[in-house]
């Protein structure tokens, strides 16, 4: 599913309106009922007071119709026009006449604190003052009315956006924002849905069809990218019948030191399990019994050293190399890195301490094989491109890094964002139990397992994450959140893929479970 800009959006509105030719009301309309079929489907007629807080643009025009269908299908209904500016829409004078045919009682007009009505926690509030459209920070009495309703236990529905947020520009005031318990969001959803300073105000999320231009949607590159089941599908190559464990590659482990052998065993053992058809672990000679014993398909090559990596040779050409998880920064081990990234014609995945050796010797980046793929949490982000004022700068920073230096750069975080040039790719499997000792290391040993299968280095990493989150998600449907370790993932790696053409019913609901 792709992800567009507030101003791609309205082009897309645009287009739809001349190529079907139909007017800006019509589409209003289609959008408004869609949110009434939603909302009725669940109600069913039940009797609960709705609150619907209309702003003056178009967004309050959707608020509009929905009102008044669901007045004319005999809901309880308490509409409120938020008059903020002297200024109103085409669209919402026209719905507001429209509505004022289907009952006596007008909506009631709010210019101040005054207004505010008393709000039972049985209520339901929708949420219809700002939309896309939003070009500055809500302030004054309208700020405080977003506080109110916030303060509320009444359950709160925005429509399209929670008012307060932008679709794709940077949190201004945290107190200004509606905190949404479900947002249904016309056609795509909005990349701040997905990013850590702004995904808490959409708890849930549903994504309505309205019938906005197919070629415009089709043809017109996205900000960014959602990866669902539905994309994963089409990733995955399927095996044939005569295919051996050459046809799936050989994978190098390069990982482990003293007291840190476990990340060579995870990383080790996913490669395996996402099916890398043979994999080495070069390893430190304290973790010579530990790879033999624990991961018996594996074969080890040691170091010369006994507890930390000093050179790192090996007699075959591996298909792909995954590097750094506990391999600590030992000096003897930072020139060793220097030396095996000579090695231009090898896919690499880049991670831990071998990120932290690229943020303390930055000359390095330079040595880096076109496509490696690195995969840093935020801190290692931090340490890697520098400081952030908020999540879109850390974007364009991410951007141009990779764009620098010829590389995937996978954010790791709730929803994981595979940064390749100026493309994103949101992942949206995974949740808070993968938030363990170890899960990193499996991702690694997940996306060089791939690698080495032949998948390119972007596929690797959106497909790896994309599988890497499902087998957590099951784990914890196993074990709940706080009872998940890495191990758990890995086990589970198998019935992920099972999953990923297993039959289920098409939901378009997607919950902020992270």
């Amino acid at each position: 599913m792709k992800i567009f800009s507030a101003e791609q959006l309205y082009e897309a509105d645009k287009i739809t309106i001349e190529k079907q030719q139909i007017t800006s009301e019509a589409l209003m309309e289609r959008a408004g009922t869609q949110i009434f079929n939603w909302l009725h489907q669940r109600l069913n007629g039940t009797p609960v007071p709705i609150r619907i807080f209309c702003g003056i643009g178009n967004n309050g025009g959707d608020g509009l119709v929905v009102g008044r269908m669901l007045i004319e299908h005999g809901y309880n209904v308490i509409v409120y026009v938020v008059n903020c500016s002297d200024k109103r829409s085409k669209n919402f004078l026209i719905n507001y006449d429209k509505i004022k045919n289907v009952t006596k009682k007008w909506p009631l007009l709010m210019k101040g604190e005054s207004d505010f009505p008393e709000i039972n926690p049985e209520d339901i509030i929708v949420d219809a003052i700002f939309g896309i459209g939003l070009n500055r920070c809500p302030g004054g009495w309208v700020k405080k009315l977003i506080q109110y309703l916030n303060e509320s236990k009444a359950f709160k529905l925005a429509i399209d956006i929670p008012s307060g947020l932008y679709s794709n520009l940077p949190l201004e005031d945290t107190e200004a924002v509606l905190k949404a318990n479900h947002t249904l969001t016309f056609q795509t959803p909005k990349l701040s849905f997905f990013l850590p300073e702004t995904a808490s105000f959409v708890s849930n999320f549903d994504v309505l069809e309205i019938g906005l231009d197919i070629e415009f949607l089709q043809t017109t590159e996205p900000i960014g990218q959602l990866i669902s089941k539905l994309e994963a599908q089409r990733f995955y190559k399927p095996r044939e019948k005569f295919d051996h464990k050459g046809t799936y590659g050989h994978t190098l482990i390069v990982s482990g030191s003293y007291g840190k052998m476990g990340a060579a065993v995870l990383s080790t053992t996913s490669a395996f399990r996402i099916g890398a058809g043979m994999v080495t672990a070069f390893v430190p000679k304290c973790g010579y019994a530990i790879i033999q014993t624990t991961i018996p398909e594996a074969m080890v090559i040691t170091d010369k050293e006994e507890d930390y990596l000093s050179n790192i040779s090996f007699d075959f050409e591996p298909s792909a190399i995954g590097i750094g998880m506990g391999i600590g920064k030992n000096d003897a081990t930072v020139a060793a890195f220097k030396k095996i990234l000579q090695n231009k014609d090898i896919p690499f995945v880049i991670d831990a301490d071998a990120l932290n050796i690229l943020s303390e010797n930055k000359a390095m980046l330079k040595l880096l094989p076109k496509n490696s793929i690195l995969t840093p949490h935020p801190g290692e982000l931090k340490r890697l491109i520098g400081e952030w004022k908020n999540d879109y700068e850390k974007l364009e920073k991410t951007k141009k890094f990779s764009e620098k230096y010829e590389v995937v750069v996978i954010i790791k975080g709730a929803y994981t964002i595979t940064v390749y040039g100026d493309k994103l790719y949101i992942n949206t499997t995974g949740n808070p139990g993968m938030g363990t000792a170890g899960s990193g290391d499996a991702l690694s040993g997940v996306i060089t397992g791939l690698l080495s299968q032949g998948y390119d280095a972007l596929l690797a990493s959106v497909f790896g994450v994309y599988l890497h989150g499902r087998a957590g998600d099951i784990a914890a449907g196993q074990l709940g959140y706080e009872a998940v370790m890495a191990g758990d993932v890995i086990d589970n790696i198998s019935e992920a893929y099972v999953d990923l053409f297993a039959s289920e019913e098409q939901d378009t609901s997607v919950s902020q479970k992270k």
